[in-house]
């Protein structure tokens, strides 16, 4: 089979493998020491809800799950293309305060991204994103791309415009720790994404 794939020029599709989130701690330090970014304790993942009882139980099981034991509080809100975002933020004492309390962060997010995967609702996966900023207000985002196993920076500004420099900053730091997304294509644009 893949010999026909490679002689019709078609692909494979790249795999989720939602345990390179656990990549996002390192990656963080490495923001850290080169580009004074820190976490901010808040992510999020993005998904398109599917109709029914049972997803919607399944939401609410997921949010109850983490705003249980003094998790992370966790919010649910919708966007203008019909995602829901489960919105994640870090208790306000983290462990580690230097980390910004990403370690237990990551986890939340890929609990969310392996229940929904679980339960068959993968293709509804759009993203997951863990924000950063420095002293001087700039934010960026780590966005992983459920569909593609990657990830890529986005650094917005006002006006719905991008900061490129910092994202590519970004992307040359985290080289290292995490699988970036190399098609600068795939890199889209999450403007007014929540917790971001």
């Amino acid at each position: 089979m893949s010999f026909l794939r490679a002689l019709l020029g078609r692909s494979k599709p790249a795999q989720p493998d939602l345990d390179a989130l656990f990549g996002l701690p390192s990656a963080a330090i490495t923001l850290q020491a080169t580009a004074g970014l820190r976490p901010t304790g808040t992510g999020s993942v993005a998904f398109r809800p599917a109709e029914g009882q049972a997803f919607s139980e399944l939401q609410q099981s997921v949010t109850d799950l983490l705003n249980a034991d003094g998790g992370p509080r966790i919010e649910a809100t919708a966007d203008e293309y019909g995602y829901t975002w489960l919105v994640m933020e870090a208790p306000d004492e983290p462990a580690d305060p230097a980390s910004g309390g990403i370690s237990e962060l990551v986890t939340d997010i890929h609990a969310v991204n392996s229940s929904l995967e679980t339960h068959g609702y993968g293709p509804s996966l759009l993203c997951s994103l863990v924000t950063f900023a420095d002293e001087g207000g700039r934010r960026v985002a780590l966005v992983y791309l459920y569909k593609r196993g990657t990830f890529y920076p986005f650094a917005p500004l006002v006006g719905q415009r991008r900061d490129n420099a910092l994202e590519l900053q970004v992307e040359a730091a985290v080289g290292d720790d995490l699988a970036v997304e190399r098609d600068k294509a795939r890199w889209f644009p999450v403007y007014g994404a929540p917790g971001l």
